[in-house]
């Protein structure tokens, strides 16, 4: 079974939430299912609003599903979303 590379937008609901504890929930969400995160980064999007992004690797087959709905019942999370799913090979 081979592994992907994910990257996860996480949109917090306003320009004052803390990034930080978003992205700390994320990486031990992302932990319990089994993924290993290789970058975080803030986004700029507008108006003072910065995303989460989160690139992480994970098996291939892995339930998408599950993943995001955790990711989004993080207190002060609007959305989360897959923006980019590729596989990695060796």
């Amino acid at each position: 079974m081979a592994d992907a590379a994910v990257k996860i937008r996480i949109m917090p609901d306003s320009p004052e939430t803390n990034l930080d504890e978003i992205e700390s929930e994320a990486r031990k969400i992302i932990e319990r299912h089994k993924g290993k995160i290789a970058k975080t980064e803030q986004e700029p999007i507008a108006f003072g609003l910065k995303a989460v992004i989160l690139t992480f690797s994970i098996v291939e087959s892995f339930n998408q599903d599950p993943l995001e709905n955790e990711l989004r019942s993080i207190s002060h999370v609007s959305s989360a979303e897959i923006i980019d799913f590729r596989r990695i090979s060796f």
